[in-house]
């Protein structure tokens, strides 16, 4: 299979995980779409600084665009690219960023790790963390009413 096939792939599979297998339908919300925009935009920086200098070169075989020069960077626009990166590290990004945070929302609505691991330092933490000015926390009081609340 070649890096085209694998990210259009990736992306149909992300869709059909977030729609009707987990139905988060994370797709359906524009909060989503905003958070990627954000994301997507510092993932083009990256691609674009990685391919542009050809640290990451790719085989015109295996994308739409043709394979990264040997004496130069590769078009900023056009013959498959985006910002120097093929438009399938955009796909698969896409695919990358849907699949944990459909993930992230089902864990969560079962449950997963409600109480969080930490807690109070660990008793060999005790005397370091008294040496430069912390002190360890006290642990969290559960069911009490807080302090103006009735």
């Amino acid at each position: 299979m070649t890096y085209t096939q694998l990210a259009v792939l990736a992306v149909v599979l992300v869709v059909v995980w977030d729609q009707w297998i987990l139905r988060t339908r994370l797709l359906r919300r524009r909060v989503f779409w905003m958070s990627y925009a954000i994301i997507v935009g510092f993932q083009l920086l990256t691609n674009g600084v990685l391919t542009g200098l050809r640290i990451v070169r790719y085989d015109g075989a295996a994308i739409l665009g043709s394979t990264t020069p040997d004496d130069g960077p590769p078009p900023a626009f056009g013959d498959g690219r985006i910002l120097f990166a093929p438009v399938e590290d955009l796909l698969f990004g896409f695919a990358l960023v849907v699949l944990t945070l459909t993930l992230w929302v089902a864990w969560g609505r079962r449950g997963v790790q409600r109480e969080p691991m930490a807690g109070p330092p660990r008793a060999f933490l005790v005397p370091i963390l008294a040496k430069v000015g912390g002190r360890p926390a006290a642990p969290a009081a559960r069911d009490e009413p807080v302090a103006g609340r009735g």
